[in-house]
């Protein structure tokens, strides 16, 4: 704390900075990242070997279980040596599609939080920072960065520090200036004015084409330009197609009808549906029994994306982690 480091440890439920006065049950970090166009954390890691496994035996102090390491089973790419050889953890292997990667994800499958439990996440590069104050005695801002995106002259890899400035990372970068600037990935990034800065925890850019166009009938044109998890477009017959993504919503927030996507994006054993609908109705005992306790935003990311009534799922989770928070 007072070297400044306390905030890079996020506590699970609600994704909150972790609480001094909680002894956490487990601490998880997750060693690869499967969202859009995210940073390899083997390239990351590269290098930092000890001051990856110094955070990671600091964390071994700090919590009453196990320090959890989810590594990457899906074979694109073995997982860097710094990660497979750490010493002082448990280690989990997964595969599959996005949200694989997401701490959240992996506990589920590890060690599942009950609502009296407390658990603590960080990032690759927050354990490292972490460790390079004990084994480097300072406080390591350094990070590397990822700047990705169609709207970009030259994606990339930056060396940079934490909260680095979007217009120096981004100079003469950019194809045109119609563009959306996100702080972190599509899925569950945050918006960003071209003069602002990188988000706390983020390690990546993302730059995509502004979607302000209005669409002539919608749905109802067929049409090969974007992707469908429904069959609703022919582009479902060429799954190995490629889209130009954009900001572009394709319909209005609509009836929130029950579709059965959800649960096809969120490999957890809940109902997403059914509790955004009990958040909305703030019905606070199902709330709970729906497992609200497992999820934060980045989570339902991909449902948002995918959701038919173009539901505001993020924002609905977040209204009602910030109810159960201040039920205590």
């Amino acid at each position: 704390m007072n070297n400044g480091a306390w905030p890079l440890i996020r506590q699970r439920p609600f994704q909150i900075l972790a609480d001094v006065k909680e002894v956490p049950v487990n601490v998880f970090i997750s060693t690869f990242d499967s969202a859009p166009l995210a940073p390899n954390l083997n390239l990351v890691a590269e290098g930092r070997g000890t001051a990856f496994q110094t955070g990671v035996n600091v964390l071994n102090k700090l919590t009453s279980g196990k320090v959890y390491l989810g590594l990457d089973a899906r074979g694109k790419e073995a997982p860097s040596s710094v990660f497979t050889q750490a010493a002082n953890v448990e280690k989990y292997w997964f595969q599959g599609k996005h949200p694989v990667g997401n701490v959240g994800v992996q506990i589920h499958h590890i060690a599942p939080i009950n609502s009296n439990e407390k658990v603590w996440t960080m990032g690759v590069q927050d354990v490292i920072t972490l460790g390079a104050m004990f084994s480097e005695r300072r406080f390591n801002a350094e990070r590397v960065v990822a700047l990705t995106g169609a709207e970009l002259n030259k994606p990339q890899y930056v060396r940079t520090y934490m909260g680095a400035s979007l217009s120096e990372l981004l100079n003469g970068n950019l194809k045109h200036d119609h563009v959306r600037i996100i702080s972190g990935d599509v899925l569950s990034g945050e918006q960003k004015a071209p003069d602002s800065y990188l988000d706390f925890y983020d390690d990546q850019v993302t730059v995509v084409k502004e979607g302000d166009y209005f669409e002539t009938f919608g749905w109802l044109v067929p049409s090969m330009k974007r992707p469908t998890v429904s069959k609703t477009f022919s582009n479902f017959l060429s799954p190995n197609r490629r889209f130009e993504a954009d900001t572009n919503t394709h319909g209005e927030k609509r009836a929130f009808v029950v579709t059965g996507q959800y649960e096809d994006l969120l490999p957890m054993d809940i109902y997403p549906q059914h509790l955004m609908k009990a958040i909305l109705v703030n019905d606070f005992e199902k709330i709970e029994g729906l497992g609200i306790y497992e999820l934060v935003e980045e989570d339902v990311a991909l449902c948002e994306f995918a959701c038919t009534s173009k539901q505001p799922l993020q924002k609905i989770l977040r209204q009602g982690l910030d109810m159960v928070h201040e039920q205590g």
